[in-house]
């Protein structure tokens, strides 16, 4: 057995995989016609739509197969991401890279494997939409042709599902990819015994600007704080737009020091921003802050609310601090 090489592009292409908030989420009938298709028109036992995890293939939508996932070492989609076309193995037991392959020797004893890589825009192959069987076979070109073009479809459902978990306005989570995202790194920091910090912004006055210079002036402050949170926290932090003038960043591995060099960085940020752009009113925020316990918080909904109701203390707290000083 040959185990699949990396691709040259694999940090990127997994951090593009986890933005689409795809990885261990429930089946969903739009995949999962197109695998029953797949499986009806060429006439084979197994078609799955396959993403190439770290360490596992993870199956979206499965049929014919009862398991959920398979390490990616002995993975046929593993090879078939590293090309552009359709890998297609015609008899697996002819071929030195599977023929002692565990899913050849055992169940569920795969012979033929055709995979056609599912590609997003930036150019990163998630992973494939692949066909099985247990007897050897070949694809002719037109059968070739419509997989390629089954394939196409499932990309546009992917594109869907991204669609679906991001903010169209700042680009960012919204609250549904957010909360995917989060739960996932908050089970990182609890296996790997590692610290988070959650951090509930909104923005002071938001109404107002709204109010008084129009709606296109207010997605313009909302695309500008997007911007400078995301240039401020790092790459492994998750941030999000939860709605309205909302937005959220789950620090992962950020003890006290690091999270208060992470909320200086932004604030020096904002404030030559707000000095730069020199318009007749600034751009504030009140912020709460909740450490992640794992005892207390048992999901990320948890902490959520209790980051909010920290935010709206420490708004009242700005607020009757401003009323002082006029």
């Amino acid at each position: 057995m040959i185990v699949p090489t990396i691709p040259a592009n694999e940090n990127s292409r997994i951090d593009t995989l986890r933005s689409f908030n795809i990885l261990d989420t429930s089946p969903e009938e739009r995949f999962d016609r197109l695998t029953r298709l797949a499986k009806h028109l060429f006439n084979v036992p197994i078609a799955l739509v396959s993403l190439v995890d770290t360490n596992r293939q993870w199956f979206k939508s499965c049929v014919g197969l009862s398991v959920s996932e398979t390490p990616r070492d002995i993975s046929f989609c593993g090879h078939a991401i590293l090309g552009d076309g359709i890998f297609m193995v015609p008899d697996t037991l002819a071929d030195e890279r599977f023929y002692n392959n565990p899913l050849v020797t055992g169940g569920p004893t795969i012979r033929f494997y055709a995979g056609c890589p599912l590609t997003v825009p930036d150019g990163s192959k998630l992973g494939t939409l692949c066909l099985i069987d247990i007897k050897p076979r070949i694809l002719d070109e037109e059968e070739r042709e419509l997989l390629q073009d089954l394939a196409r479809m499932v990309e546009q459902e992917i594109a869907a599902v991204q669609m679906a978990t991001m903010d169209e306005l700042t680009m960012l989570s919204n609250r549904r990819g957010f909360e995917a995202l989060a739960q996932h790194a908050l089970k990182f920091c609890q296996r790997m015994n590692k610290p988070a910090t959650l951090l509930f912004f909104d923005l002071n006055d938001f109404k107002k600007i709204n109010d008084t210079y129009g709606h296109m002036e207010g997605d313009s402050v909302l695309v500008t704080f997007a911007g400078l949170m995301q240039k401020a926290f790092r790459e492994c932090d998750v941030i999000g737009r939860l709605g309205g003038d909302e937005f959220v960043a789950l620090l992962i591995d950020s003890n006290y020091a690091t999270t208060s060099e992470s909320i200086q960085r932004f604030n020096k940020m904002l404030d030559v921003y707000n000095s730069e752009a020199r318009r007749s009113y600034d751009i504030h925020y009140s912020v709460g802050q909740i450490e992640y316990d794992v005892e207390r918080h048992s999901s990320i909904k948890d902490i959520l609310s209790e980051a909010d109701a920290a935010m709206y203390i420490n708004k009242r707290e700005l607020k009757a601090l401003s009323e002082r000083h006029k």
